[in-house]
């Protein structure tokens, strides 16, 4: 799936790059995708590219709709130079898909959810965050929820992972001009 190219892109106006926007999502947006979405955020800061990608995370359940992330996911964060505190969590809907060029699943049970969810023709937009890590045995982000602190750590590194091979996917893809 990492090599689908979205087609939502607007045409950029006098030579700029177009604006890539992408949302990351896990069940209930108060762990893995407010992670992935502090995560990318800093990296796409760190590119200079802030005003060209755009970033959001959401999740596919309603049940912390207006929290802010887990602690420990926001400490975990913090300790990696990461911050989370100003993310409130929401659930995906189908607008997300005129929204957003890149719908980001942390795991195989996102991506179905999403492709359910997604209106017919914009399937293409619906992504693994593993499938950008460069390691094709790895499919899923797990759910440190229910773990211990260690959990949220392991988890960190994968999404860093993942993030990282993302934006360099994005950026051979839609800003080889700007890269």
């Amino acid at each position: 799936m990492a090599d689908a190219i979205s087609t939502t892109t607007e045409p950029p106006p006098d030579g700029e790059p177009a604006k890539v926007r992408v949302l990351f999502v896990c069940t209930g947006n108060i762990c893995r995708s407010p992670t992935a979405e502090g995560v990318f955020r800093r990296l796409v800061t760190q590119a200079g590219l802030d005003a060209t990608i755009l970033t959001d995370s959401a999740g596919t359940g309603g049940w912390h709709v207006g929290q802010p992330p887990d602690s420990r996911s926001q400490a975990t964060a913090k300790q990696r130079g990461v911050d989370l505190s100003g993310q409130r969590a929401r659930r995906v809907s189908s607008e997300d898909f005129q929204d957003f060029d890149y719908l980001v699943a942390m795991d195989r049970g996102h991506q179905q959810a999403l492709l359910r969810l997604a209106p017919e023709g914009q399937e293409q937009q619906v992504h693994l965050l593993m499938s950008y890590a460069g390691d094709r045995t790895l499919l899923d982000v797990p759910d440190p929820y229910y773990g211990g602190v260690h959990g949220f750590d392991h988890v960190f590194d994968l999404i860093e992972r993942g993030c990282k091979g993302l934006l360099a996917h994005i950026r051979h893809q839609h800003l080889r001009k700007h890269a």
